[in-house]
């Protein structure tokens, strides 16, 4: 609401996604957003270069969560698409959401490539993957339909084949105990920002769920991703999928001095990161 109100403390945004290249020529989505369109239309660098065309390579999807998958449809023009997936999210997409039949429209339209736990794959043009499991959940869509599996939810390790350098999405996970030794040798991170506490959305009356009942670890409080990062050398390191309860989001207050003494960013929409 402080957005819309054009507070000049709180700076519009869009859903969570990431463009990744290294070539700034040949782009690889993480996830797709229900925003992608307008996202697209304030990044020159994804737009077409002529009739038919797009320079976005592939969509590696982190898990099925409709935030993060919406935005297929609104890419599913006379395209084809590659879609990188684990095969619990593939399952999830292809088998039990009818509308998925909208990205079969002609053969070879949607391209799979298997995102494998563990286990690194090039993707194009000097990148490649690998996909981690995190702790999370299955989509709130698929709950009672399909088993749990380590790979509904992974974070996601990018690698520069010709540099070297190495940059770690995890949009979402539930706990960050175990992830600082493994976020130590990269070069930047993005990491779950959705709440500061655990009962943003219970206080504020949104909601009967706390952060960790929606697979989202709080960034405050002493179990917080803060202090459980604390010892993270990693030389940049970003909150991104920031929800719009939490009060990082507003410039100046507590919160968002917290993280920046604790040497944390705020993503925002234009946000560029050159490493």
């Amino acid at each position: 609401m402080a957005a819309r109100r054009r507070d000049p403390r709180v700076r519009a945004r869009t859903q969570d996604s990431l463009a990744v290249s290294a070539n700034a020529e040949r782009w690889h989505l993480v996830n797709a957003s229900p925003d992608i369109l307008r996202q697209i239309e304030d990044s020159p660098f994804l737009q077409p270069r002529g009739l038919r065309h797009s320079p976005i390579q592939s969509i590696v999807l982190s898990n099925g969560d409709l935030d993060h998958v919406l935005g297929l449809f609104s890419l599913r023009e006379s395209w084809p698409l590659v879609l990188a997936a684990t095969s619990a999210v593939r399952r999830g997409l292809e088998e039990r959401n009818a509308i998925f039949r909208t990205l079969k429209r002609f053969a070879g339209q949607v391209e799979w490539r298997d995102l494998p736990l563990g286990g690194e794959i090039a993707l194009d043009s000097g990148v490649a993957v690998e996909a981690r499991a995190v702790p999370g959940k299955l989509p709130v869509h698929l709950i009672g339909l399909c088993q749990a599996s380590p790979e509904d939810n992974v974070a996601l390790w990018f690698r520069d084949t010709t540099s070297g350098k190495r940059a770690a999405y995890v949009g979402a996970t539930s706990s960050a105990a175990d992830l600082t030794g493994e976020l130590n040798d990269v070069d930047c991170v993005f990491f779950d920002g959705t709440f500061w506490s655990s009962d943003e959305l219970l206080r504020l009356g949104l909601s009967n769920s706390r952060a960790e009942d929606m697979a989202h670890i709080p960034i405050g409080g002493r179990e917080g991703s803060l202090a459980q990062l604390a010892l993270l050398r990693t030389p940049r390191k970003i909150f991104t999928h920031v929800n719009n309860s939490n009060p990082i989001l507003v410039e100046g207050s507590p919160e968002r001095r917290a993280v920046q003494e604790a040497g944390w960013e705020v993503a925002f929409d234009g946000m560029e990161v050159v490493l």
